[in-house]
């Protein structure tokens, strides 16, 4: 399998691809963000390859460290060919002002609340979401946590739903 993804990235997207990596038997693609959506939708159609599954998408913040210079943030999308059983990671460099990408939510429905999680904590933009809202932190936090350069702090932030509730016993 790891030939044929590599013939197909080669043959069909080589003028998107920017490097190839490989981690301890994990093969990723770097590729030029404005081919994301194109790339997936080819393999969601290419019935060899059979890449139908959308697995995790998360994010690197690269701030103070070397690999900054090719974008401070890195989208990583974890993308799995059940028959093949074999696993392998798309991923896409952004720039500190304004991180923007493609969203994947017309391609993979699952896409939605991955996305949103990456927005909340890194406050990366996927274009064209349906609700890129937060999902995870207080709406009255105002910046993403795991950034890099997300001030540290002690205060536990109060959550709006249930700040009047007493607090519960445990026994």
């Amino acid at each position: 399998m790891e030939e044929q993804l590599r013939g197909f990235m080669k043959e069909r997207f080589g003028d998107a691809l920017i490097a190839e990596e490989d981690f301890r038997g994990d093969e990723s693609y770097v590729i030029k963000p404005e081919m994301l959506f194109e790339i997936c939708r080819a393999f969601l159609d290419d019935e060899t390859l059979n890449v139908r599954f959308l697995s995790d998408i998360t994010a690197i913040d690269w701030l103070g460290h070397d690999r900054e210079r090719n974008g401070r943030f890195e989208v990583v999308y974890n993308l799995y060919s059940l028959p093949h059983s074999y696993r392998f990671f798309l991923k896409v460099r952004l720039p500190a002002d304004n991180p923007t990408v493609a969203s994947l939510v017309d391609l993979w429905p699952g896409a939605n609340w991955m996305e949103r999680e990456v927005f909340d904590l890194f406050g990366i933009n996927f274009e064209g979401h349906p609700e890129l809202t937060k999902i995870l932190t207080p709406d009255e936090l105002e910046g993403h946590p795991l950034r890099k350069d997300f001030p540290l702090t002690y205060e536990q932030p109060q959550f709006n739903w249930n700040k009047d509730d007493p607090p519960e016993v445990i026994r």
